[in-house]
């Protein structure tokens, strides 16, 4: 405790610790759309398909969320048009757009071998790099992206239990997926600061996998999810400055753990929830 305590007169510490809770609550939030819609393994592609974005970003020395967002973008076009020849499934779609991808930003970053050890910041991230600039942006584009899934929250719920009833009402189910897409993608890479490309997946997936293991209730899914997500970046945070380890890492490691507690809190209850019937027989 001495060790974080001393971190918080840091500002430093400060702005990381604010960064990373706001990322977190976002990529909460987000998260139960990914979760809905069982995309997983499109945020995983999408980690590795900005990876080109923000090489080519900080080669030319932009913004790498505006690198990281272009690449994204045109990952979800690619990853639409290949899903819709039918030549190929959404899965292998996806996975054929990852490799290729990656391999760009590899290519690119093997051309300049000097810029290796900035951009490795990016892969896994550097939060306590994050500069005020950083926590603006995460804010106007939390308060962006909360606002789309609030205004579109029935259409992206009912086309993601029942797409076909969607279909027949005359619903895009395609031009949704889209936009839960592009939600997730801008999601990521505003989180690239604090966690960096690769371990954005872990707040994007498993704060709303875990906030479903403790109800099954839509209505408290997304505040339990978001509250996963900021708690888990300060306890991340906080073992960080205790044991001196990288804090994204940290912080994807808190994801997991609060996980493996919701999940195994699930089955205790359930257990002794149910009754046994040895027990029933005996009290008869």
């Amino acid at each position: 405790m001495r060790a974080v305590i001393d971190a918080l007169h840091s500002p430093l510490f400060r702005r990381a610790l604010l960064e990373a809770t706001l990322v977190g609550v976002l990529a909460g939030v987000v998260g139960v759309h990914v979760a809905m819609r069982r995309m997983s393994f499109f945020v995983v592609a999408l980690s590795h398909g900005t990876f080109p974005g923000v090489v080519a970003a900080s080669l030319v020395g932009v913004s790498l969320f505006a690198g990281g967002v272009a690449a994204a973008a045109l990952m979800i076009v690619a990853v639409v048009l290949v899903g819709r020849t039918r030549a190929l499934d959404d899965t292998s779609s996806i996975g054929v757009v990852l490799a290729g991808a990656f391999a760009v930003g590899v290519l690119m970053l093997s051309a300049s071998p000097g810029q290796s050890r900035d951009l490795s910041a990016f892969l896994v991230g550097q939060v306590l790099a994050v500069t005020n600039q950083d926590i603006v942006l995460t804010v106007v584009v939390g308060v962006a992206l909360l606002g789309v899934l609030t205004l579109l929250h029935k259409e992206l719920v009912g086309a993601a239990f029942d797409p076909a009833a969607f279909s027949a009402l005359g619903y895009s189910t395609i031009a949704l997926d889209v936009v839960v897409m592009a939600v997730a993608a801008v999601a990521l890479v505003t989180a690239i600061p604090a966690v960096g490309t690769i371990l954005a997946v872990a707040l994007l997936t498993v704060p709303a996998v875990a906030a479903r293991q403790c109800t099954d209730r839509l209505v408290l899914l997304t505040p339990i999810a978001a509250l996963i997500g900021g708690a888990s970046a300060v306890v991340g945070l906080a073992a960080s400055a205790a044991f001196g380890i990288a804090g994204g890492a940290a912080i994807a490691l808190t994801t997991v753990a609060a996980f493996a507690i919701c999940f195994l809190g699930r089955r205790v209850l359930t257990f002794y929830a149910v009754p046994r019937v040895g027990t029933a027989r005996s009290q008869e």
